[in-house]
C-alpha cells in the first residue's frame, strides 16, 4: 500500500512539473493592432513566418526587424516592418515555438524549426484535438 502511494505521488509530481515547464511556452501570439513585435525580414517568399517579442534572428538566418501590427484577424496579423516596401501577413500560430519555459518572455514562434531569439531550440507544436 505504501509503495503504491509513493509511486502515485511521484507520478503526479512529475506530471505537474511537465505541465509547469510547458505552461510558459507560447505557441500562439495574441496580438492586436498597434502592438510591436519582431518579425522575419525575408519577404513574402519566405515560409518561416518567424515572430518574437525580442530582437534576434529568424529561423532562416536573417535578422528580425521591429514591426507594428496594422491589422489583426483570427490566426493572422498584417505587419508594417521597418524598411519594408509593403505590409506582410504572418500566422499567429507557430508550427514551432520556443520551449524555454515561463521564466523566458521571448515568445518566439515560427513555421520552420530552428533557434528562438533566446538561443534555445524551438520545439514542434503538437496540436490537440478537441472532443466533440
Amino acid at each position: 500500500m505504501k509503495k503504491s502511494l509513493v509511486l502515485t505521488l511521484g507520478i503526479l509530481i512529475a506530471l505537474v512539473l511537465v505541465a509547469v515547464a510547458f505552461a510558459g511556452t507560447a505557441t500562439k501570439l495574441e496580438l492586436k493592432a498597434g502592438d510591436e513585435i519582431y518579425a522575419c525580414n525575408c519577404g513574402p517568399e519566405c515560409p518561416c513566418n518567424t515572430m518574437a517579442r525580442n530582437p534576434g534572428m529568424c529561423t532562416c538566418g536573417k535578422d528580425l526587424v521591429k514591426a507594428k501590427v496594422v491589422q489583426a484577424e483570427k490566426g493572422m496579423v498584417t505587419l508594417k516592418g521597418e524598411g519594408w516596401k509593403k505590409d506582410l501577413t504572418f500566422k499567429t500560430q507557430g508550427k514551432f515555438a520556443c520551449a524555454c519555459g515561463p521564466e523566458c518572455k521571448c515568445d518566439t514562434i515560427s513555421q520552420k524549426a530552428g533557434k528562438c531569439t533566446c538561443g534555445k531550440d524551438m520545439k514542434e507544436v503538437k496540436e490537440t484535438k478537441k472532443a466533440g
